[in-house]
């Protein structure tokens, strides 16, 4: 089972090669998932914002906070927000995914790319997305979607022993995402785009009902 002193540990060893080994292989998701953020529009709360990879993509007047479990990542983001000039991220802090300390409604847009399936508790993260975003606003994930059936699910389940020490699970099927949303009348599934490599990952837009 993932846990998050695993999860860090993980992370300390993917800092240095992380920008490397995901850099272009993902940045095509990454700019689909900012430009969905401006379109909302207002504050962006980034959760795995890692190395800040995805930082210099969301311009002003966005305002972004970015958190992240591991101090190791942490500090390649800080390193790149003074070497990029950013002036629209407010702070980036260490902070758990499953206890955010945030108030109610605090975020117009909360993103998560590649972190639901890599936490230890996928539930308890994305209660914490919906009780910090405000009416109106989206939760946009990207995220793997596993296989519902067939060979490729036989694969994931399979693979599932390793790719844990890596820090994530590829057994990850949409039906938890559905059963999750669930539990949440006031949210709403508004997009599920599927997303390079091989369509295995999907870009999830979730919106959040305004009280009338």
């Amino acid at each position: 089972m993932i846990d998050t002193q695993g999860v860090m540990r993980s992370y300390r060893r993917w800092a240095p090669v992380y920008d490397i080994v995901f850099g272009k292989l993902f940045a095509g998701p990454r700019a689909e998932a900012a430009e969905a953020a401006r379109r909302v529009g207002g504050r962006v709360l980034e959760v795995g914002v890692g190395t800040g990879i995805a930082l210099a993509s969301y311009k002003s007047p966005l305002r972004v906070v970015g958190i992240d479990v591991s101090r190791d990542m942490l500090a390649r983001a800080r390193k790149r927000v003074t070497a990029l000039g950013l002036d629209n991220i407010e702070e980036l802090v260490e902070m758990d995914a499953q206890r955010l300390a945030f108030d109610d409604a605090s975020f117009d847009v909360v993103m998560a790319q590649y972190v639901v399936n890599t936490v230890p508790d996928p539930d308890s993260a994305l209660d914490e997305f919906a009780r910090v975003l405000r009416p109106g606003g989206e939760i946009i994930l990207v995220n793997r979607i596993g296989a519902e059936s067939g060979p490729r699910r036989a694969v994931e389940r399979g693979l599932q022993p390793i790719v844990e020490r890596l820090g994530w699970r590829s057994e990850f099927p949409f039906a938890r995402f559905e059963a999750w949303l669930a539990r949440w009348p006031g949210l709403h599934l508004v997009e599920r785009r599927p997303m390079p490599p091989f369509g295995h990952f999907a870009l999830l837009r979730v919106a959040k009902l305004r009280v009338s």
